[in-house]
């Protein structure tokens, strides 16, 4: 019995449609959620409590930090950007011998989550910083510059370090730790400090925050994450489908 092979017409297909699918997909797939779907502990500040705990050293690679505790943090929020510190395009990292902050999360909470204004803004992130840019119409509730944060998260935890690089943006998520500054004198002195206000802006504006504890309470993206899998196996059974398909004879 001869083997199965599908019809170019069917191959052709499914290799377009699900480019085109995958194209719109990875388009998509990190939209945010409408506010009426934002979990309720959004709309609250994050917490921020007086701490005891004394400085620690912890060595990440060959780099030895030492951490020091400001307040305790707490915060619940909208991934609305976010920076994976081991992009390739990330010179800043490398060259502060930084391998503590693994990723910088932007989110929004408060009166950004109870009134939707962040769903007409625009967001991106880059190596340390997170920037937003709003356009309103008459009478819509205005963008609240003080419910934005810029996070660099630090941690050793592998289990923690898997769990916050996985985030994606659109997704709602919790964690708390400390806010910390950290330096290490692995070549020159390295320090970087916190924010400890949600009142400041611009530079020096970010916290900085030692996790503890990580977790996603909603993924984002909606069905578009699911379908961008489905369009690159399409896409990939195509290609696999046209180069096994036996070639065309000419009459």
């Amino acid at each position: 019995m001869p083997p199965f092979r599908m019809p170019r017409k069917v191959i052709l297909a499914l290799f377009w449609g699900g480019l085109l699918l995958l194209i719109v997909s990875a388009w998509r797939r990190d939209d945010l959620p409408p506010a009426e779907s934002l979990e309720a502990s959004l709309r609250r500040d994050p917490d921020q409590l007086e701490t005891q705990a004394a400085p620690f050293r912890t060595t990440v690679g060959d780099v030895v930090y030492t951490v020091t505790p400001r307040y305790h943090y707490d915060l619940t929020g909208l991934v609305v950007s976010m920076h994976d510190t081991d992009a390739w395009w990330d010179s800043a990292h490398v060259q502060w011998h930084d391998k503590l902050n693994i990723t910088d999360l932007c989110v929004i909470w408060g009166k950004n989550a109870a009134t939707g204004a962040y769903a007409r803004a625009a967001f991106s992130s880059s190596q340390y910083t997170c920037f937003w840019t709003y356009g309103a119409n008459q009478g819509e509730a205005p963008f609240d510059a003080l419910s934005i944060s810029n996070n660099h998260l630090l941690t050793v935890d592998a289990a923690i370090a898997r769990a916050v690089r996985g985030v994606r943006v659109g997704d709602q998520v919790h964690f708390s730790g400390y806010l910390a500054e950290y330096d290490h004198d692995a070549g020159f002195h390295f320090h970087r400090g916190t924010s400890t206000v949600r009142t400041d802006t611009g530079d020096h504006a970010c916290e900085t925050v030692f996790v503890e504890q990580f977790e996603v309470l909603r993924t984002g993206g909606g069905p578009w994450r699911a379908l961008f899998w489905c369009a690159l196996a399409m896409v990939i059974a195509g290609t696999i489908g046209w180069f096994a398909a036996p070639p065309k004879v000419a009459n």
